[in-house]
């Protein structure tokens, strides 16, 4: 994907502030201190274009990233905060499953997981929940670099058998340092919201944020 233009549009609390110009979308989801963030700005070769909230699980929104006009990123906020209270958890959650389950431009969620660890209980529930309803996804493994390359193959397989994912179901490893996976991540969201794609082009002094809570 040849990124020309990128930008933030909205921070999204309900239907009624969604985009209506039927643009593809792609969701992020992952627990808190994954990496959405800072994929966000890998992705899309910007230092510092998606930022997290200064309290992590507070904001209930859906943050809405515009790219070259013809497709959106939606980043879900961090689940499995704590601090979030019972009835803030409830409200979200009803608005996260009725954008998941009925929005129509939705093409691909993209579950991001931690690559240093073991999925984690709402990891698992989200993958099981994504599944069931036969939401179109793809695990991405953040971090990668974060271990050893020797480990990687280890790591992905734990995220596999813990996930319970069958083999057609894509796993991405990535890291937002390096630009692992980048490419590879590209050319499946491509396929998915059926945009022709094209050469990249990285800027020459592109410098990447170093770490995100996001």
């Amino acid at each position: 994907m040849k990124i020309k233009s990128s930008e933030f549009v909205i921070s999204a609390a309900g239907e009624s502030q969604f985009p209506v110009d039927g643009l593809p979308e792609v969701a992020l989801a992952g627990r808190s201190n994954v990496g959405k963030s800072s994929l966000i700005n890998k992705m899309l070769l910007r230092r510092n274009l998606a930022r997290t909230s200064a309290q992590p699980g507070k904001t209930q929104t859906l943050n809405y990233y515009l790219i070259n006009g013809e497709l959106y990123f939606v980043d879900f906020p961090g689940y499995g905060y704590a601090k979030v209270s019972k009835s803030q958890r409830e409200a979200w959650g009803k608005l996260a499953e009725r954008y998941l389950r009925d929005r129509k431009p939705l093409k691909l969620v993209l579950q991001l997981v931690d690559l240093r660890h073991p999925p984690s209980a709402d990891d698992r529930n989200m993958y099981a929940w994504l599944s069931h309803y036969g939401i179109p996804m793809c695990v991405v493994a953040t971090k990668a670099d974060k271990i050893s390359r020797n480990q990687i193959p280890k790591h992905a397989k734990i995220v596999r058998q813990t996930l319970g994912m069958p083999g057609h179901v894509p796993l991405i490893v990535f890291s937002s340092e390096t630009g692992q996976g980048r490419e590879e991540l590209w050319s499946l969201i491509e396929q998915a919201v059926e945009i022709a794609s094209e050469s990249p082009s990285e800027p020459e002094n592109f410098a990447q944020e170093t770490e995100d809570n996001g």
